[in-house]
């Protein structure tokens, strides 16, 4: 905003004996002006305010012709000692940590938080040299996802060893845990490409909803090889024990994706509040159904089935 600067001339002021409090006593009665003192009626104590008329006194003009006393009784105009300009300062003075501080604000339209921090940064850590006393700091939605991608490249392994963990307590077999792991890449792959199609930037609610894909499809492979040990158990061979499981489990598997699909179909188009966090939710999670359904009853019963005829020709080589 607009404001007045008065530049005092001391070695002027000095030639006429006036003080530099005398120049700011006189500003301050002149614009914002001065407690006197103090009115007291009844148990009410009223301060006595000394200023000049709004109306009066307020352009640059009006301030150059403010009076000052000199040493020896001169009158000496305020702009005879002191140069007064207006300039733009701010309109308001932000703190935080006991420091001054000037934000900068913008909206990322197209790209990704990693791309528009890079073309900022380049150019400010190309500069040789910092004014003393000056720092630049991102933060905002950047820092926000930063901090929370560190604690989700923490929360995803522990995720992963616990699911590991509760597989095996499931399964009680280390070879049927892994895979049903095996199963987890293939839900990946169909959320990352979503997000490609979809050309959606990485974001918070993106890195999470595949820790929810990581579940979804965890369940469909424990449902394939849990019911794959049954029918082993039962005597069937490895060729009928994948081609029966995968025609009974067909519609379970099927049916299990399509309630998550379709529960998440509103959310992909979604424009209200929150869009911004429940789209990308949404599409990571739809596009890793298709995969992973797909994938689950194709790959996995081709990996079963190898482990499966190698494990029996290990125990008739050894009978």
């Amino acid at each position: 905003m607009e404001q007045i600067e008065v530049a005092l001339n001391r070695e002027e002021m000095a030639r006429f004996g006036i003080n530099v409090a005398d120049a700011n006593e006189l500003l301050e009665v002149a614009i914002a002006g001065k407690e006197t003192t103090t009115v007291i009626d009844g148990q009410m104590r009223i301060a006595t305010v000394v200023r000049f008329p709004a109306a009066e006194k307020t352009s640059i003009e009006d301030l150059k012709q403010l009076s000052l006393r000199g040493a020896t009784g001169e009158i000496v105009p305020l702009g005879r000692v002191a140069q007064l300009s207006v300039v733009e300062g701010p309109a308001q003075i932000g703190r935080e940590k006991g420091m001054r501080r000037v934000v900068a604000e913008v909206n990322i339209r197209d790209g990704t938080w990693e791309l528009c921090f890079r073309s900022a940064k380049n150019p400010c850590g190309n500069r040789k040299r910092t004014a003393s006393g000056y720092f630049m700091e991102y933060g905002g939605q950047f820092e926000n996802q930063q901090r929370a991608m560190k604690r989700l490249s923490i929360v995803v392994p522990i995720a992963l060893l616990l699911i590991l963990l509760f597989l095996y307590l499931a399964l009680g077999s280390i070879r049927d845990s892994l895979l049903v792991i095996l199963n987890l890449p293939f839900a990946l792959v169909g959320g990352v490409i979503a997000i490609w199609i979809y050309q959606m930037p990485l974001s918070v609610s993106a890195a999470v909803s595949f820790i929810v894909l990581l579940g979804i499809a965890v369940q469909n492979g424990v449902v394939l090889v849990a019911f794959f040990r049954q029918l082993r158990e039962e005597g069937k061979s490895v060729a009928e024990t994948v081609h029966t499981g995968c025609k009974l489990r067909f519609r379970p598997l099927l049916m299990t994706a399509l309630v998550s699909f379709i529960g998440h179909l509103p959310m992909l188009y979604a424009t209200g509040s929150g869009a911004d966090i429940q789209k990308p939710l949404a599409v990571v999670v739809m596009g890793g159904l298709i995969t992973s359904t797909i994938l689950t009853l194709v790959v996995l019963p081709t990996i079963y089935s190898w482990f499966e005829s190698r494990a029996d020709q290990r125990n008739n080589g050894i009978l």
